[in-house]
């Protein structure tokens, strides 16, 4: 598998962790692997939560040691979260969305996979979105 295919898989089964101690486990085993991952939950309006989405990746994958607190590092998971989300607009603009974000990075490859509920009432649909960049080496 290529760098790029198994940085985003394991960005896309961060997102689909479905507890606490599950995500710890994945990271765990990760890190073990050189592939250093985060993961953070949100839940709110589409539209009023990109901003909120962004920021919060970056600042999960910096307190995960993922990226450092530099330029490209915070310009790499910002613009992979903008392009997972761009993703799933179609289906989420309007509407509420809440699930998880995964992030993951070895080398220079950097993913960042979002995992949502996308709905209105009961009528939910779900969808995922990812996006892939290339981070400086660290």
């Amino acid at each position: 598998m290529t760098q790029s295919k198994k940085i985003a898989l394991a960005a896309l089964k961060m997102a689909m962790t479905e507890s606490r101690e599950e995500e710890t486990l994945l990271k765990e085993s990760y890190l073990k692997m050189g592939v250093k991952t985060a993961a953070v939950d949100y839940g709110g309006e589409y539209i009023a939560s990109v901003r909120k989405i962004v920021e919060r990746a970056i600042v999960a994958a910096k307190r995960e040691g993922a990226i450092r607190e530099t330029h490209g590092d915070e310009g790499a998971v910002a613009g992979a979260t903008r392009e997972a989300l761009s993703q799933i607009m179609n289906k989420a603009i309007g509407l509420n969305i809440g699930g998880k974000i995964g992030i993951a990075r070895q080398n220079d490859h950097l993913s960042v996979a979002v995992f949502f509920g996308i709905g209105l009432l009961h009528l939910d649909e779900v969808a995922v979105g990812l996006g892939h960049r290339v981070a400086p080496k660290e």
